[in-house]
Formats: structure tokens, C-alpha cells, sequence
């Protein structure tokens, strides 16, 4: 049980630092971020949107224990990694090793988050 908790935390605390930078980066290089979307075809506007989005998937994960808004973070995280892969692969720019480590670092916190949680007995 302790070894799954120490995975656990730190899956989620090397997520959570990704998404803290990631999300830096959308804000403080916006330029650089720009032109990334320009070529992958989405549209600027939803670069603040997702830096904002990206920080409360954060808080959601440190804070709340298991719950329906917590899954559906981990939802939201997983399908924003598999675009992001996809993007880059699309227009081959080679940087898609960011979406990778950061999906197995979602699926390592989601899979042994929900080993920590007790069977309910009847």
C-alpha cells in the first residue's frame, strides 16, 4: 500500500509540475505559443483558456480526493495529451515526447490513485 501511494504522488506531482510549466509557458511565451498553434492548424484564442484549464486540472488533482470532478479531469488531461501527440506528429516537428511522458504520468496517477481507494464492503 505504501509503494502504491509513493507511485501515486509522485505520477501526480510530476504531472502537476508538467501542466504547471506547460501552462507558464502559454502565458509568459505566449509569441512561441502562437505561432506552435498557428502551424497546428487550432486557432490563439484558446491559448489562455487552456493555460487556466490546465492550472484548475492541477488543483483538482492535488485536491480532491476520488470524486466525479476528479475523473473527469483525467478525462479531459487524456484527450488533450492524445491531441497534443497528434499534433505533433501531423506536422512532424519530432516534440511529440512531451504528450507521451505526459500520458504515462496520467495513466500511472489515474491507475494507482484508484489503488489507494478501500473496496466498499456491504
Amino acid at each position: 500500500m505504501k509503494t502504491n501511494k509513493i507511485i501515486y504522488w509522485a505520477a501526480t506531482g510530476l504531472l502537476s509540475a508538467l501542466l504547471l510549466m506547460s501552462a507558464g509557458m502559454y502565458v509568459f511565451n505566449n509569441e512561441a505559443v502562437q505561432g506552435m498553434f498557428t502551424s497546428f492548424g487550432y486557432p490563439t484564442y484558446i491559448i489562455y483558456p487552456l493555460a487556466v484549464l490546465k492550472v484548475a486540472a492541477v488543483v483538482v488533482l492535488i485536491t480532491q480526493g476520488q470524486s466525479k470532478i476528479k475523473e473527469w479531469a483525467y478525462s479531459a488531461l487524456f484527450f488533450e495529451f492524445i491531441l497534443a501527440f497528434f499534433a505533433h506528429i501531423m506536422i512532424n516537428d519530432g516534440e511529440q515526447t512531451g504528450a507521451v511522458i505526459a500520458m504515462v504520468l496520467l495513466l500511472v496517477s489515474y491507475f494507482f490513485g484508484k489503488k489507494l481507494v478501500e473496496p466498499k464492503t456491504i
